[in-house]
């Protein structure tokens, strides 16, 4: 695709599959993750001329326009997409809930995005690019599960954000999609027994986790302009959740 796309989230998991997708796709992958893994630096290995990483906690969101757009990402970088992968999970019933973690999951999974992306949006205004926005949201935001309310509920506010993004930049070819992805095997969900996944997967079309792989392929679709009319939209990649 020959592309510079911005990716964050991208040390492991999906994160990482979807930074290994875009570079053997051609593009050039701006990760922004809190730690830097073996996975990852094997990657930089592989791909050392596209791969460029920024070591930054995005739930400390106050400082994303001085930490990573004048320190990492300057206006020297023409950014053709965003693919907003980091999130945190805080897993407990409505009654447990607690201020703090509550705080740091919605700066993370919230706020940062929406920071990011209005600095990502006036760099492609800078350098008249139709760029691509992507969000990663999640199917417990249509179904429902107990445990994961809060984390739903954030993000909803991004299926939110991105269709009145598209709305609002549209006209301009700035595009923005959600990505609705089912229940993957990644760290986020390691802690649950084989029971609880096996519970999951029997609410799914396929009796199947959702295929990171699959997820990956997505998102590289709609950050390639044979995806150009594609806006607004809510894109299920959930191994059909019902």
């Amino acid at each position: 695709m020959n592309k510079n796309i911005v990716l964050t989230g991208a040390s492991k998991g999906l994160g990482l599959e979807i930074a290994k997708e875009l570079l053997q796709n051609g593009c050039n992958v701006y990760a922004i993750n809190r730690s830097l893994t073996s996975e990852l630096e094997r990657l930089k290995n592989q791909f050392p001329e596209n791969l460029f990483i920024d070591l930054f906690d995005l739930s400390d969101s106050k400082n994303i326009k001085e930490k990573v757009f004048k320190n990492f990402l300057s206006y020297n970088v023409k950014i053709d997409g965003f693919v907003n992968n980091a999130a945190l999970a805080y897993d407990e019933i409505i009654t447990n809930t607690m201020h703090e973690p509550l705080d740091k999951m919605f700066n993370l999974n919230v706020f940062a995005p929406m920071l990011m992306t209005s600095n990502i949006i006036r760099n492609m205004l800078f350098h008249k690019t139709k760029g691509s926005i992507i969000h990663i949201s999640s199917i417990s935001v249509h179904t429902g599960y107990k445990g994961l309310s809060m984390y739903a509920a954030s993000k909803g506010a991004l299926e939110a954000y991105s269709k009145n993004t598209a709305r609002e930049w549209g006209e301009i070819g700035i595009r923005s999609n959600c990505i609705v992805a089912g229940f993957m095997e990644t760290e986020m969900s390691a802690t649950l027994t084989d029971e609880q996944k096996n519970r999951i997967y029997k609410r799914t079309s396929l009796k199947e986790a959702t295929d990171l792989g699959s997820v990956a392929k997505t998102i590289s679709f709609l950050l390639a302009d044979d995806s150009k009319s594609i806006t607004g939209q809510n894109i299920f990649v959930d191994s059909g959740t019902i």
